[in-house]
């Protein structure tokens, strides 16, 4: 029995995994195209997701200290302009898929509110 090898072979490069930085914290990485909420919560990352990561709470709101975030979708825009959240830097994190390294600052936690955090997000 003869085995055939092709010298065509492509080796396809892995990208590094996005790095998040948590003000305070160690930092994580999680896959590329990965929700940002879904990272912090995999990560035990002490958060909210009362919605249940559709945009409609503002309690998994992260603030941007660096990096560069996907740009905002109209829902996630419409909901922080209903709050009154009119920092640029104020994300919702069920609505950020991660493409690039971020530093962050937690804005609302399970912990210092006292209340659940909420159902998992859906991928």
């Amino acid at each position: 029995m003869e085995l055939e090898c092709s010298r065509d072979a492509t080796i396809k490069e892995e990208s590094p995994m996005p790095t998040i930085q948590i003000e305070g914290r160690e930092a994580l990485q999680a896959s590329e195209g990965t929700k940002l909420v879904l990272a912090l919560e995999d990560n035990g990352v002490d958060m909210l997701h009362r919605c249940g990561g559709n945009s409609r709470c503002t309690t998994c709101a992260v603030e941007v200290l660096s990096g560069d975030a996907p740009e905002m979708g109209e829902a996630e825009a419409a909901t922080l302009r209903n709050k009154g959240i009119e920092d640029p830097a104020v994300r919702l994190s069920c609505q950020i898929r991660l493409e690039n390294d971020l530093e962050l600052r937690l804005i609302k936690t399970a912990s210092s509110t006292g209340l659940e955090p909420g159902p998992r997000p859906q991928d």
